[in-house]
């Protein structure tokens, strides 16, 4: 079972719109409302995957019933830790590009992130991977990941981190043995530009030094990059998937956590490249087009780096 830790929950909310003005009145074409925040959408993808995944983290308020009655009518058992504060909201827009409101979620009080930390660690012993993926609510400390990361290493299982800023600095120490930021975030933290696959191939390397056991960059329409121990590849589509890409970074995460604990890297890199691909192609995060994943697998590009 693998577990995706989603600390900040939310109901995202999608507006899909002609074109997106900004002081104007627009009239919305599609909208969609479900349970939301980057651990749900990893989960609600490895669910389509075949795998048996769990999700906890919190939830309040009417937004956090919407989340927890969702995950049971779709079949992800969850162990969401009640708060007073309600869940948050997420709005994502789109027209021509995408545009995406976050509420900040919380707070979280120290007793309630206290009592999710003792479950956690009472039923880690029983997955088989932890994926810790999103932001952080306010009241948590940036610790929070670093925290996580060692509770799942006490118990022997591997960590999966999506995260930036300084909880993927603090987790860093925490030696994940799997980190997936993106070309922008991995470029925050390090302070430098991250532009080719080259980049991206040397930023995973310092990420690396830092404490992970292996990185992989998401490159957005130019695809990824995973460097571990040994090597270095670069996987990705001769032409890029048109659509929704909010959900793409969730359903890559998805694929890695599912093959964490294996040793073929081309293998899951043209899975993962397919995949979160094919994820552009729905109109919502969590899900992906699963036809035109397998169209795409024997399409990606693999290049040594």
């Amino acid at each position: 079972m693998i577990c995706c830790v989603c600390l900040n929950a939310a109901v995202d909310i999608t507006y899909h719109v002609d074109s997106l003005v900004p002081g104007t009145s627009h009239r919305v074409r599609e909208v969609r409302a479900r349970a939301g925040g980057k651990s749900v959408n990893v989960a609600r993808v490895l669910k389509q995957l075949g795998s048996s995944p769990i999700v906890t983290g919190f939830a309040g308020g009417r937004t956090g019933s919407a989340i927890t009655e969702e995950l049971v009518s779709f079949g992800v058992p969850h162990r969401m830790a009640s708060t007073a504060a309600a869940s948050r909201r997420t709005v994502t827009i789109v027209a021509e590009s995408t545009t995406v409101l976050n509420e900040r979620g919380g707070p979280v009080t120290r007793a309630e992130w206290t009592r999710l930390r003792d479950d956690f660690g009472q039923v880690c012993r029983d997955f088989e991977c932890v994926v810790l993926s999103g932001s952080l609510p306010t009241g948590l400390p940036a610790t929070a990941y670093a925290r996580l990361t060692e509770i799942a290493h006490d118990h022997g299982v591997p960590v999966l981190l999506d995260a930036e800023g300084e909880p993927l600095h603090e987790a860093l120490q925490s030696r994940p043995e799997l980190v997936k930021p993106n070309n922008v975030e991995v470029a925050d933290l390090l302070g430098r530009p991250v532009e080719s696959a080259a980049d991206a191939a040397e930023a995973g390397r310092l990420l690396m030094q830092r404490g992970a056991g292996s990185a992989v960059i998401s490159r957005g329409a130019d695809g990824l990059v995973a460097v571990w121990r040994d090597g270095a590849l670069s996987a990705r589509l001769a032409e890029p998937i048109s659509g929704n890409p909010t959900g793409a970074g969730d359903a890559l995460a998805a694929v890695l956590a599912r093959h964490l604990n294996e040793n073929s890297w081309p293998d899951t890199l043209r899975e993962a490249a397919a995949v979160s691909a094919a994820a552009v192609a729905r109109p919502v995060a969590g899900e992906f087009a699963a036809d035109l994943a397998e169209r795409l697998r024997p399409l990606v590009q693999i290049e040594e780096l």
